[in-house]
């Protein structure tokens, strides 16, 4: 292929990249019905979700994936926003181009742009307190407002919010670990509305039998099998005679009883017991024992949830039965079984000892529902992470891409020769938010882009679109917020992202 030749099909994958994706942007934008090859259904307008299930073969087009799941790791919202910018930027440089100007001078131009525009940005942000509930909230509300549950942003914001700051210390904290302090939990049954934030566990698994309702539990957590033990080598035992079934069985029965009583000595009346894979981690015998002694056992707990487990009620996985005393176990005020829709779940509330965690139990009519609820609560916490790691908002609706596009445009006129042109299109390329915007509202593109220039022009960083008005706004008194990290992210990385394919002039296979 020739240099001309790869530059076209490098602008046309990341182009079509960007089409695909554009359509799903803002408050307005629509959703994606994504069918994998087993069949499974998948309803989402979160860009980093639609960009991983779609299958790509050009290289610049997997590099698009790339960028927006690095967007996912950095800000965890703007997954969209990143890969619509990266692909308005890198065909502003058709132009540049076709003017004879050399990539390496279009890169180092893109560069300097893309550090004046983090300037500008930190000029015009909002310093936010995280004490300040209200303004988290609105900022939460503003990431929820462009998914399927945007309805119920008003119930889901306040969750969010709520869980984040609970997990941190809001005076020293400088990130939130998400993953390994938050629970999401699904059950199937209600509506969204019915979404609860849990001080404690949740357990979609119930006691097949025994009690359902403990106060002042003793909880144990065990990593061994309570039934009969198996030969390490796949062996067969030859019975011939009913009295050695007889002992065999009569063995089995002892072998477990003698474990149940060790586990009731503890003073143990709730059990968690790991989920096996090498052999049944229970069996009829054992729950029977257990029952009997009223011992509530919730089976098949996630190896990935022993350490949340441990930091909430505060006890120690067992890996054998004669290390299970007194001192592992964990305590917890209730732990009753719920009736919910359909199904049940298990709650454990009131824990003396819990550490920085919290659950969300989600409720959701179908799988579909209850999916896209759990991504759009991630990007929630993910917006309250934000403002923990860098404590600032920016405005929404497309003003602080309308401001850096006119602030820039000044600063390429400061500038000499052919980097003038490569910073005043760069500044134009960041339009196509604001552009998109309306365009997905159903709103003349052309007639609001060009009022909001005007209303920029006049001074007024903080005008955006009100998507709900159809016209140009003061965002911050219509509490439309987003993090600074989110844009100031995802112009960085866009920016690097085109700045890397400019300087490729040649593709090879490799061996």
């Amino acid at each position: 292929l020739s240099r001309t030749s790869l530059s076209l099909s490098r602008l046309l994958s990341v182009s079509a990249f960007a089409d695909a994706v554009r359509t799903s942007l803002g408050p307005r934008g629509m959703d994606k019905m994504i069918q994998d090859e087993n069949g499974e259904v998948l309803i989402t307008n979160d860009g980093a979700t639609i960009l991983t299930k779609m299958k790509c073969f050009h290289p610049a087009a997997k590099m698009m994936q790339e960028l927006s799941k690095a967007q996912d790791v950095e800000a965890g919202d703007g997954t969209t926003s990143v890969v619509v910018l990266a692909g308005s930027i890198l065909d502003s440089t058709r132009n540049l181009l076709a003017k004879g100007i050399h990539p390496t001078m279009i890169a180092e131009s893109f560069l300097r742009a893309t550090t004046e525009a983090e300037k500008i940005l930190e000029s015009i942000a909002i310093p936010v307190d995280l004490t300040d509930r209200e303004t988290l909230v609105h900022a939460a509300t503003t990431c929820l407002s462009s998914k399927v549950v945007s309805s119920d942003s008003q119930i889901l914001a306040p969750i969010a919010v709520d869980a984040t700051l609970k997990v941190i210390d809001p005076d020293t904290a400088h990130n939130v670990d998400i993953n390994e302090n938050i629970r999401v939990v699904q059950q199937v049954g209600g509506t969204v509305e019915d979404t609860e934030l849990v001080n404690g566990l949740v357990f979609p698994k119930v006691s097949s039998n025994g009690p359902t309702n403990i106060t002042n539990a003793k909880i144990g957590l065990i990593q061994f099998c309570l039934s009969a033990p198996k030969t390490d080598l796949e062996n067969n035992v030859v019975i011939s005679e009913y009295a050695q079934m007889d002992r065999i069985l009569r063995e089995e029965r002892k072998y477990i009883l003698k474990m149940c009583k060790k586990i009731k000595e503890t003073g143990c009346n709730v059990l968690l017991v790991q989920k096996s894979i090498l052999r049944d981690a229970t069996n009829d015998l054992s729950l029977h024992f257990l029952a009997k002694m009223k011992i509530m056992v919730i089976t098949d707990v996630e190896r990935q949830d022993i350490e949340f487990i441990s930091k909430t009620v505060g006890c120690k996985p067992v890996a054998h039965i004669d290390s299970f005393t007194e001192d592992r176990l964990g305590s917890a005020g209730l732990v009753e079984q719920v009736s919910m829709g359909a199904g049940r779940v298990t709650k454990v509330t009131g824990c003396p000892n819990q550490g920085q965690t919290v659950t969300v139990l989600v409720r959701g009519s179908n799988k579909l529902v209850l999916g896209e609820a759990e991504r759009s609560l991630h990007d929630a916490f993910c917006v309250i992470r934000c403002l923990v790691k860098k404590r600032f908002l920016i405005v929404g609706g497309g003003a602080p891409e309308a401001e850096l596009a006119l602030r820039l445009e000044q600063y390429a006129k400061t500038l000499p020769g052919e980097a003038q042109f490569c910073v005043k299109a760069f500044a134009q390329a960041l339009e196509v938010v604001p552009y998109t915007l309306s365009e997905n509202a159903g709103l003349n593109a052309i007639e609001i882009v060009t009022e909001l220039r005007r209303q920029h022009k006049l001074g007024n960083a903080q005008s955006g679109i009100n998507v709900r008005s159809g016209k140009i706004s003061d965002l911050k008194d219509e509490n439309v917020f987003q993090p600074l990290l989110v844009t100031l992210s995802a112009i960085t990385l866009a920016s690097e992202t085109v700045r890397m394919l400019l300087k490729i002039d040649d593709m090879c296979a490799s061996i």
